[in-house]
């Protein structure tokens, strides 16, 4: 049997283990995801996972820790343009592999950014907007508001629960609105209007960004 001090010869890298584990939760959801059954999907002994990542907690930081990376890692290592789109684009990609791996949305929502490479992302994100004029604690501040909005956000667009339930209202639940009780409402889920989550997330991100840099313009009007 393996131990967690010698590599077992399995062909396997931490990252592999960690993309197998994000495709099994899509696949079957984040409770059915242990180091039995993800051994088994790779073909190897559940413990000899444990090599690459010493445990449950491990694995969850890891799968994060991967997210970040794909949606930032790139941007942060090297930026173009000013830090507005920089953060811009990061938020667009967060929320896209949010989309594609919805079983994490709960786990992001939750758990702090704690692995050594997630906090290091973090440094070079708050080094990017740093060195484009922004002070410090407003750098981490953009980041993170952005973040938690941006998941929160995706969380109410797919709606991924333990019981798989959106959250999400449809169209068809608010077919028989009373007009003379909800005229807005009725109106809006028969044209559609305001019921666009894509457009929403995209106005959205505009504004608190333009909200950010027109304060970070005018620091002297902050409220206190």
């Amino acid at each position: 049997m393996p131990t967690r001090r010698t590599r077992p010869r399995t062909g396997l890298t931490r990252e592999k283990v960690i993309d197998a584990a994000l495709a099994y939760a899509d696949e079957h959801g984040l409770a059915a995801l242990s180091n039995r059954k993800l051994g088994a999907a790779l073909g190897v002994e559940g413990m000899t996972l444990y090599y690459y990542v010493p445990g449950r907690t491990a694995l969850l930081d890891g799968m994060v820790e991967r997210l970040l990376e794909l949606s930032a890692g790139s941007l942060f290592a090297e930026p173009h343009g000013p830090w507005t789109e920089v953060v811009r684009d990061f938020a667009v990609e967060l929320r896209r592999l949010l989309l594609d791996h919805p079983a994490m949305l709960t786990v992001l929502a939750t758990r702090p950014v704690a692995t050594p490479a997630a906090l290091a992302l973090l440094e070079r994100g708050i080094a990017v907007l740093h060195a484009d004029g922004v002070p410090l604690g407003d750098a981490l501040d953009v980041l993170n508001s952005v973040a938690r909005w941006t998941i929160g956000h995706t969380l109410g667009e797919v709606g991924e629960t333990p019981d798989h339930e959106g959250t999400e209202p449809r169209p068809e639940q608010f077919a028989a609105l009373d007009h003379e009780l909800y005229p807005g409402l009725a109106q809006a889920f028969a044209t559609g209007e305001g019921l666009d989550s894509e457009q929403c997330f995209h106005r959205t991100l505009r504004i608190l960004l333009a909200g950010y840099a027109a304060e970070l313009r005018h620091p002297h009007e902050r409220e206190s």
